[in-house]
């Protein structure tokens, strides 16, 4: 005769770690695919980066590039312009499109300033 085994349903330390053993391995797979989600996005952010920073080597560099065609200068209403103004908002237009980083939209913008 067996004395103190329970056939059946477990008992409720049984019911206790089992929902234990469930919730842990949920938030493992929950974590687990974030992480994944997170390289994935990193990996994408890396890719997009360099992508960029070959792109003046494909095209050429910036100063090559048709900035009239990118960015028209609008007259301002009083008829007269400043070809100063027109150039920063060119370079501005420029850094806005992508074309320009922060970095080269600065130094573009301090020669043009300084000289």
């Amino acid at each position: 005769m067996l004395i103190g085994r329970r056939f059946g349903r477990p008992g409720l330390i049984g019911t206790v770690a089992r929902t234990a053993v469930i919730t842990g391995t949920a938030a493992m797979t929950a974590g687990a695919i974030a992480h994944h989600q997170q390289q994935k996005y990193a990996t994408q952010q890396d890719a997009d980066a360099y992508e960029r920073e070959q792109e003046p080597e494909q095209y050429g560099s910036v100063t090559q590039v048709a900035a009239p065609a990118a960015a028209p200068a609008q007259a301002p209403a009083s008829g007269a312009t400043d070809p100063l103004i027109d150039k920063i908002n060119q370079l501005a237009a420029l850094h806005a499109s992508g074309v320009l980083t922060d970095t080269e939209f600065s130094e573009a913008k301090a020669k043009l300033l300084a000289g």
